[in-house]
């Protein structure tokens, strides 16, 4: 029988060859893990059903499909929030699961709640590295979709370096779309869309553009923010060639 192929280490349990922990620039920082009454209880409520805890990937075989049990094109939705998206679009869709990647737990909470809110069995989550997870988790040319809204603009020029739409994420994330399928992203902050444009149009297993503001798509809590402070919204859409 074939050995089970074991998984590189996780971000945070990277250790050197003394044992000191790795220091590893990541597209997030761990904010506040404090619930509100409500989305604890979520959390109790709902965890266990709709959430896996991260040591899950760690075990052999573990798959993104079998979180599911069925067969279905899967779409992958990255920094979720507090799931506003998530739920209008998977609930349009039950016909695709979602996994949806989260490691602000509070949001997760709220997510949870909104998931079982909807009805909805085709939605996941996990709060493992998205990153970490498009290499290792994800099948290449498997993914139905990807969907990447309002992620951290990380403005600080020197923290540009921790934006998670980069040449080398666009080239990992275009080679685990199916032909044919589409990564959706929206951001408020101009500088970043630019760099998202020139990223992209230079990955050459995708081609799109600047769109018009995808109507599917609600208007999330991070979008009224940028909107609050008079920023303009970028909307892109790319297809895997």
């Amino acid at each position: 029988m074939a050995e089970e192929r074991v998984r590189p280490a996780r971000p945070h349990h990277k250790l050197t060859d003394d044992g000191r922990r790795m220091r590893e620039v990541l597209t997030y920082s761990r904010r506040g893990s404090r619930f509100t009454p409500k989305q604890a209880q979520a959390w109790d409520e709902h965890a266990e059903r709709f959430w896996l805890p991260d040591e899950a990937v760690d075990e052999p075989g573990f798959s993104l499909a079998g979180m599911f049990g069925r067969t279905a094109p899967l779409v992958v939705e990255i920094g979720s929030g507090i799931g506003e998206s998530t739920v209008a679009l998977a609930s349009t869709r039950p016909d695709h699961d979602v996994v949806a990647f989260e490691v602000w737990r509070p949001g997760v909470a709220d997510t949870l709640g909104r998931i079982a809110e909807a009805g909805l069995t085709n939605v996941r989550m996990l709060s493992v590295d998205a990153v970490w997870s498009m290499e290792h988790l994800v099948e290449p040319d498997s993914l139905a979709g990807l969907w990447v809204f309002f992620p951290d603009p990380w403005h600080k020029k020197k923290h540009h370096k921790r934006r998670l739409v980069t040449a080398e994420f666009a080239a990992l994330a275009a080679s685990r779309l199916a032909p044919g399928a589409e990564w959706r992203l929206a951001t408020d902050w101009a500088d970043y869309a630019e760099q998202m444009v020139e990223v992209l149009d230079a990955e050459p297993l995708l081609t799109g553009g600047v769109v018009e503001r995808w109507a599917e798509r609600p208007v999330t809590k991070f979008e009224r923010k940028g909107l609050a402070k008079d920023r303009a919204i970028t909307d892109l859409a790319y297809r895997r060639v």
